[in-house]
């Protein structure tokens, strides 16, 4: 199968990091097409950042859609425009912070969300409000560690998402932990080696999803919220939307 694995800020290299991540864990005949806009923020951390990364991609949605790809991952913690993404797209559209609560409720009765930045904190406890886990979340933590600093962490940075990481485990009772940005998933396998509880990173956790939904011939309903946008033009640089 093809999937298209599409980072939604404009880094590149985050990007290839997400793809060796996925690439690792996926079956021999999974391809992962990995994607990076062509404009927008170099990293999402807050709410205007998802709103303007959320256009290009769309585009990328679109474009993945029209090369008939088995399904798309969302790697944004974020899951941003995911509903408008299933919307336009006929194959499974996976956001990781969904995947990765869906994978930790499954191995774990309460688990920890260790993320970046504090500001951020809200919009976690928003999607785990949202996706009905807020009951089985023991807590969200902040590093207060910028993402693109993920790309080539630094010793101190590190063992402070580790310390974030035992704290949850230790204060909060989590008996599993989210890492609660896709640029922390070359981390996954050190953390794990490190921590007494299960680490688990929502790019793979949604590849896996995906290889699943695929093999059970799965596909998004289009009927009802899922359903095709409404047809009417645009104007301005989305012009092409026009249906």
């Amino acid at each position: 199968m093809r999937i298209q694995l599409i980072n939604p800020n404009s880094s590149a290299d985050m990007t290839q990091a997400m793809a060796l991540s996925a690439q690792s864990v996926a079956l021999p005949d999974t391809d992962i097409l990995p994607y990076t806009p062509s404009h927008g923020p170099k990293s999402i951390e807050c709410a205007f950042d998802e709103v303007i990364a959320s256009a290009a991609l769309l585009d990328l949605i679109e474009e993945g859609n029209r090369m008939g790809v088995d399904a798309h991952i969302i790697a944004c913690f974020g899951d941003p425009a995911l509903d408008a993404a299933r919307e336009l797209a006929n194959a499974p559209v996976i956001g990781i912070a969904e995947a990765a609560f869906q994978l930790a409720g499954l191995i774990a009765h309460k688990f920890g969300v260790v993320t970046t930045l504090a500001r951020t904190l809200p919009a976690s406890e928003h999607l785990l409000q949202k996706y009905g886990y807020q009951h089985r979340c023991s807590g969200v933590r902040a590093t207060d560690i910028p993402v693109l600093a993920l790309e080539n962490i630094e010793a101190d940075a590190y063992e402070c998402l580790k310390s974030e990481c035992l704290a949850a485990i230790q204060n909060d009772g989590a008996e599993a932990i989210v890492l609660g940005c896709a640029g922390m998933s070359a981390l996954v396998n050190k953390l794990a080696s490190e921590l007494p509880v299960p680490i688990i990173d929502g790019v793979t956790a949604a590849v896996k999803l995906a290889e699943a939904l695929h093999q059970l011939h799965l596909q998004t309903s289009k009927i009802g919220q899922y359903g095709q946008p409404v047809s009417k033009p645009f104007v301005g640089r989305y012009a092409h939307w026009t249906r």
